[in-house]
């Protein structure tokens, strides 16, 4: 699978955001990815099958937009 962002393992809930984020390599530039959404939020950790599906939707985000400021927000999953 050719990735446009190779994900690191450090998935967790970001208070000053209120939203999950996760950081990744994109062209040798780290950004931070921020999950907004209200099922997520409630959740005290996500299981690695849901953590994969977080990185689908985000490279899925990916083919149609460009991050901003080294930052990527995705709503409403």
């Amino acid at each position: 699978m050719n990735q446009a962002i190779l994900f690191n393992d450090d998935l967790c809930f970001n208070q000053e955001k209120n939203a999950w984020s996760m950081t990744g390599l994109r062209a040798g530039e780290l950004i931070t990815i921020y999950f907004h959404s209200a099922n997520l939020k409630h959740l005290a950790s996500i299981d690695r099958c849901t953590k994969y599906d977080l990185e689908e939707i985000t490279e899925l985000w990916l083919e149609q937009n460009e991050p901003e400021l080294s930052e990527i927000h995705i709503y409403d999953l």
